[in-house]
Formats: C-alpha cells, sequence, structure tokens
C-alpha cells in the first residue's frame, strides 16, 4: 500500500527506524557495544520488527552496527586504535578534496562556505555548554561547515569515503574524547584543565575561521597546513581526556 507520498508504508517506517538508530548510534545516546535486542527497540522507538530488522542490517553494512552470533546486534565498538585509523584516513581522503574545491570553486561555493560558517559562529560549544542538545547542534553545523568547505570537489568515491569517515569520527570523539573530558570537568579530576583546553581549541571558532579564509582566499598551503592541523585535533583531545590518560599510564608501565 503506497502513501501520499509515493513510498510505501513499509518503507517508510525502514527509513525511520534507521534515521532514529542512526542518529542515536552517531551521538552515543546508543553507546559502542550496547546490545540492540529487537525486543527493546521495539518498545523504546514504537516500531515494528521488520523495519527495525531492516533498518539494523542498513547499519551493519555501515559498519555502525555489528552482529552477533546467536545474540543479534550491537552498536559496534570503538578504540583507540580506530580512532587513529580514522584520523589518519581523514588526513588522506579530505584534504585532497578540499584542495580540489579550493581550485574549481565558484561564487556559489564561497557563499556557502561563509554560510556554514555563520551558522556555525551562532553554537555554544560543548566547553561552555555541555548539554546533549547543544553538542548535538554543533556537530551538526560543524559537519555542514567542513561539507561545504568540499563541496565543490567532483570525486563522489572520495565524498562517500569522506562521509563514513566523518560518521566514524563523530561517535569516536564523543564517546572516547568529549564525554570523558567534560566528565572530568565537572568532578574536577587531575587534569582536566589541560583536557578542556584541547577540547576548547579543537571546538573553537578561530581555528574554523582561518580555515575559510584561506579557503575563500585560494591559498592552498594555507588551508593544507590549517586542515592537518585541525584533523589533528581530534588526537589531542582524546589524549588528554581520561580514557587517553589511562592509556598513557598503562603504555608507561608496561
Amino acid at each position: 500500500m503506497r502513501n501520499e507520498t509515493g513510498g510505501t508504508k513499509g518503507g517508510t517506517k525502514t527509513e525511520e527506524a534507521y534515521r532514529r538508530l542512526r542518529r542515536d548510534i552517531l551521538s552515543t545516546r546508543l553507546p559502542p557495544g550496547a546490545s540492540l535486542k529487537l525486543g527493546s527497540l521495539r518498545e523504546n522507538y514504537a516500531l515494528g520488527w521488520t523495519p527495525l530488522r531492516e533498518a539494523l542490517s542498513r547499519l551493519e553494512a555501515e559498519r555502525l552496527v555489528t552482529a552477533v552470533s546467536n545474540r543479534g546486534f550491537a552498536v559496534a565498538p570503538v578504540s583507540r586504535h580506530e580512532l587513529e585509523d580514522l584520523v589518519r584516513a581523514r588526513m588522506v581522503v579530505e584534504v585532497p578534496l578540499l584542495l580540489e574545491s579550493i581550485e574549481r570553486g565558484d561564487s556559489s561555493w564561497e557563499e556557502t562556505i561563509v554560510t556554514a560558517h555563520y551558522r556555525l559562529s551562532r553554537c555554544k560549544t560543548a566547553a561552555d555548554d555541555p548539554s546533549e542538545a547543544a553538542v548535538d547542534d554543533w556537530d551538526d553545523k560543524h559537519e555542514a561547515f567542513h561539507s561545504a568547505l568540499i563541496g565543490a570537489a567532483t570525486s563522489n568515491w572520495l565524498l562517500r569515503f569522506r562521509g563514513t569517515i566523518s560518521d566514524q569520527l563523530r561517535r569516536h570523539h564523543r564517546f572516547l574524547g568529549l564525554v570523558p573530558t567534560l566528565r572530568a570537568a565537572a568532578g574536577r579530576t587531575d587534569g582536566h584543565e589541560a583536557a578542556m583546553a584541547a577540547l576548547r581549541e579543537a571546538m573553537g571558532l578561530a581555528h574554523h575561521t582561518a580555515l575559510m579564509e584561506a579557503a575563500l582566499d585560494r591559498d592552498t598551503e594555507r588551508a593544507r597546513k590549517l586542515m592537518e592541523e585541525h584533523i589533528g585535533y581530534t588526537m589531542d583531545v582524546y589524549a588528554h581526556s581520561e580514557g587517553g590518560a589511562e592509556n598513557r599510564a598503562v603504555e608507561l608501565t608496561t
């Protein structure tokens, strides 16, 4: 049976299930490793078995969900090793896309960047407002800004890879860096000042403004350097977070 938009009701429900589950996984409201039992999901999301199963299969193909033998599904895990790998992958993929966009971008591309930067500038960072709504808003506007920067690139495959990397980095950054840092700051644990300073540097507007100006000035060398620095901030936040500190301690004792 078709709805007024021409799609099937089943297809609409599957899309809704996919969209909602994906959003909660990327924001870590469904944390890495969490069991995704169909009964619980059906109750929490008020959706049927078939849409949920189909959504989970799509998310498994995106490596956001893993199938656990005889136990159903779980949110894909995160790790320091994978975070480091994702940062390297982003460097390889996003820098060339930025440079191509600088070379090919027109006035419409420039306007899109300026608009995205303005919207990002209106957001509070997690260091100033750690609420879930504020963090989600900043994440969305930040992604829109970086998408605008590379918006004139033409390689569909590289853009697709970059999207996948960005999604995975979003949840790795939030779970391994952002949440431990905010928790440390709230509890005033040792080292929280350095962690918050790294977080403010990573999320601050100044570096994004410099990136925008370099792109609009068609200054490829400066844009390359700034983007490489910017991508490296993700590891800086992790290194100063509780998880990063614990890992460094283990490394020093082994």
